[in-house]
């Protein structure tokens, strides 16, 4: 055995002792007297766990459904319900829903028939097409008269709601806010209503703001267009592949009616976890939450995603020049969360990137000084599914993105041919436990993490064994993984190449404008 390094590992040393109290109260045993689980009659999961130290819970809803479900053609359509959930439900938003849903169905009905004749390749009347858009105005702002703006937001924060917010990632849904104990029945009410009964409430005005979404993220950011980039050059197959955010084109063409139909077949009871943690005691607090919770009308548990991507057979590139930062990004193909090497990536990742004692800070950015910021991380763009390891690195000026492939390869080739050293792997366990400890800490994280374990492995308790996969790492997993998955036939690059502003030609110089004389 080698010795350890302790000018590195005492740091990370002392903030685990720091959290030994922590830990001694959430291990498993722990969390099992405090956590209840039920599923529902309809198929609902909820999980809660009492926190009495101060008066106030927090949730976390999560819906097994994200941008991977946006079928296809319909690219941005999970997103789009995420901000749907903040507009309100049939009674929470309104001054008179029966008078609203009628009117929101004139808007299909006219949105419908502006889009059939603004699909037309071949015949598109534009006198018609305007006439029709005049007439769709017309319907949604009929429909914005019975509108009460950002009234679910605002009856959450006048009853002392805090941090509310939702995301979607590739992979999931998530709604999320913390608020004070007395409040649990409100929140009870509001957050079954908006999964029961949610209303396509300025759905075409929210639409705007996603596709403004996209040009901010993707069409006015070099490196978010080449990640974009990267991504479809790297999946051939699968919707990781696709932007969250979705393809412009896309997201100007969804409807209402196809937003509720992506909610009436993902946002089912079976298809959601909800959790509470804070100052509730579940003998009281489960027979109201059945009742709100468990009137969602239950519908068929939707089935696992199909496509699976293809093995990659060849080494993909996208380059890109543009007179701006330049940046060096690649990715190798790896298993999905499952997979029994999962908790061997994220070594590889902590070692290679996490802190200033990294290998790739301390080569790339401390000593050779040849880029600004360099990192390796897995799970990327999600972790349900098969996924990439991927890498990244800032040149520089003066250097350039082929450097910054050169010294990726060198500290990957270094994975491969020896092993990293005892420090390295004890400091990554340590830190890992230390990380989890300290999501565990909070409520919030707390709902998250238990709410998370519960949907991925149908059982919360899986949290605690993360414990023991990080023990078992060793330094023959990390050199076997690095070789098994750092190939060039399964690696995706891609970068940025600065190249200098074209400059605009001068106008020839005719009689009509004559050339200035010299100053002399």
């Amino acid at each position: 055995m080698k010795t350890l390094n302790y000018r590195f590992f005492l740091p990370a040393l002392l903030a685990a002792l720091c959290l030994f109290g922590t830990a001694r109260a959430q291990d498993l045993a722990s969390f099992e007297k405090r956590v209840t689980v039920k599923v529902l009659p309809n198929g609902l999961t909820l999980i809660l766990c009492r926190r009495p130290e101060a008066p106030v819970f927090s949730f976390f809803t999560i819906v097994n459904a994200g941008s991977v479900q946006d079928p296809m053609g319909e690219s941005g359509i999970a997103h789009m319900f995420e901000h749907l959930a903040f507009k309100g439900t049939d009674t929470i938003g309104t001054t008179d829903y029966p008078a609203e849903k009628a009117a929101l169905a004139k808007v299909e009905t006219a949105y419908a028939a502006y889009d059939a004749e603004f699909r037309k390749r071949v015949g598109r009347d534009p006198a018609k097409l305007q006439a029709l858009h005049v007439q769709f105005d017309a319907a949604m702002a009929t429909a914005q008269k019975y509108v009460i703006p950002n009234q679910f937001t605002q009856i959450a924060e006048t009853n002392g709601a805090t941090g509310i917010n939702a995301s979607t990632s590739l992979d999931d849904t998530q709604y999320f806010w913390s608020m004070p104990a007395n409040r649990l029945q409100l929140w009870a009410y509001m957050e079954s209503g908006r999964i029961a009964h949610p209303v396509p409430r300025e759905f075409y005005k929210e639409r705007n703001v996603v596709n403004e979404e996209r040009r901010m993220r993707i069409d006015s950011s070099p490196i978010g267009y080449l990640v974009e980039q990267f991504l479809a050059a790297a999946y051939t197959a699968h919707p990781y592949g696709r932007p969250g955010v979705g393809w412009e084109s896309e997201i100007t063409q969804i409807s209402a009616t196809q937003a509720m139909a992506f909610h009436k077949k993902y946002y089912v009871p079976a298809n959601i976890v909800v959790t509470v943690v804070g100052d509730i005691d579940p003998k009281s607090a489960l027979p109201m939450l059945t009742k709100y919770f468990g009137s969602i009308p239950a519908g068929p548990k939707p089935l696992p995603l199909a496509t699976v991507e293809p093995p990659q057979r060849g080494e993909r590139s996208v380059v890109l020049r543009e007179a701006t930062q330049p940046i060096y990004v690649e990715g190798y193909h790896r298993p999905d969360y499952l997979d029994k090497d999962d908790t061997v990536y994220d070594a590889i990742s902590d070692i290679l990137s996490n802190g200033r004692t990294s290998r790739l800070y301390r080569s790339l950015v401390r000593d050779q000084k040849i880029a600004a910021d360099a990192a390796g991380f897995s799970g990327f763009p999600g972790d349900k599914y098969p996924n990439l390891f991927a890498f990244y690195a800032v040149p520089t000026p003066g250097h350039t993105p082929q450097q910054m492939r050169a010294a990726i390869h060198k500290q990957i080739d270094l994975l491969k041919t020896q092993d990293v050293t005892d420090a390295e792997l004890q400091m990554y366990k340590t830190r890992a436990r230390v990380d989890l400890l300290r999501s565990l800490d909070d409520n919030q994280g707390l709902a998250e993490e238990l709410g998370t374990y519960q949907l991925r492995y149908g059982d919360w308790r899986m949290l605690f064994n993360q414990m023991q996969k990080i023990d078992a790492v060793t330094q023959a997993d990390i050199r076997r993984v690095a070789n098994q998955v750092f190939t060039a036939d399964n690696r995706t690059c891609a970068m940025i190449e600065y190249t200098p502003p074209t400059q605009p030609k001068k106008p020839a110089q005719t009689a009509a404008t004559p050339a200035k004389a010299s100053a002399r």
